[in-house]
Order: C-alpha cells, then structure tokens, then sequence
C-alpha cells in the first residue's frame, strides 16, 4: 500500500508544481496590452490577407520529414553498433551484419525515392534565378 501512496505523492507534485509556476507567472507578469502583442506572427513574416489564401511551400515539410526519418535511423543504429562485437562473437558475422544491413538497405531505398521524386530538391523561383544572372 505505501507504494501507491509514493505514487501518489509523486503525480500530486508532478501537477502542483507545472500549475503553482503558471500561477505564479500570471501574477507576477507585467500585463501591457499592446495591438503589436496580439498581432499573428509566424516565421518572420507578417500575415497579409485570409489565411486560407496564402500559399506556402511543402517542401520545407517534406525535408523536416526526411529529418526525422533519418535522425531515428540513427537512435537504431548507435545501440547496434554498441553491442556489435558482443553479437559478432556470439551468434557470427553474418547474423549480426545482416539485420542492420537490411534496415539500412530499406532506408537507402527510401531516400533513393525520395530523391527520385524530387522530394529533397530545392524549387527557385523565376526571381532568384533572374538575380544570379544579373550578379554574374
């Protein structure tokens, strides 16, 4: 029984203390309400217009994913290659080789797509093209 009293105790502190620092903030904050305050403002650029209206570039989405993808690659690979020589001499090269070389064989894969498919290529504009020529 005490053990669900320890676990308790530690979610009551888990929330108490998250909540006393917001309330805490809110009393101490200095409230000036400005127009600029309120405004949207979202990577450096001031909305203009419906939001449904402005069009944004999906690439910056796609290369983020790709990111992701591959940062988590790496959470599976350092482990692996921790217990590499332990798995060597236990069970043999080929058993310990070939469960990461399939998975790094399937990510390859999928960024040869990926690359294929245009999906880490930057799109220039007419704009930027036009100013490298005038530059050179």
């Amino acid at each position: 029984m005490s053990d669900w009293i320890a676990i308790g105790a530690l979610a009551l502190v888990a929330i108490l203390i998250p909540v006393s620092m917001m309330v805490v903030s809110w009393l101490l904050r200095p409230s000036v309400p400005e127009q600029g305050k309120r405004a949207t403002y979202e990577s450096g650029e001031v909305p203009v217009g419906s939001s449904r209206a402005i069009k944004f570039n999906i690439q910056y989405y796609l290369v983020a994913l790709l990111f992701v993808v591959f940062d988590v690659e790496t959470v599976f690979i350092i482990p692996w290659t921790v217990v590499y020589e332990d798995a060597v001499t236990e069970i043999g090269l080929g058993e310990a080789l070939l469960p990461m070389a399939l998975f790094l064989g399937v990510l390859l894969l999928g960024l040869g797509w990926a690359w294929r498919n245009g999906a880490v290529k930057w799109v220039r504009s007419a704009q930027v093209d036009s100013q490298r020529v005038s530059e050179s």
